[in-house]
């Protein structure tokens, strides 16, 4: 099989990412805003549809952050 290349790495963490998250809460929040009946599954894709490209982005721009924020709050292997 094909890998990509590693300097795709951070792209290929970030789709991964959107795509099991914005998943994960479109099923939530269908059952709680609408309930789950015989178009639940409908619904979800609906949403979904619009959900991931959105958490891509989100997380795509977000990533620098993060990345700042941990090396700020977590210890590095030799303990700084």
């Amino acid at each position: 099989m094909r890998k990509l290349p590693y300097k795709f790495s951070s792209l290929a963490f970030a789709f991964y990412m959107a795509t099991i998250i914005a998943f994960m809460m479109c099923l939530l929040l269908t059952a709680i805003n609408t309930g789950v009946d015989t178009r639940f599954i409908q619904r979800v894709l609906s949403t979904y549809v619009i959900a991931m490209p959105v958490a891509f982005a989100c997380v795509t721009l977000v990533r620098p952050l993060v990345l700042y924020l941990v090396s700020k709050t977590v210890a590095t292997k030799t303990g700084d």
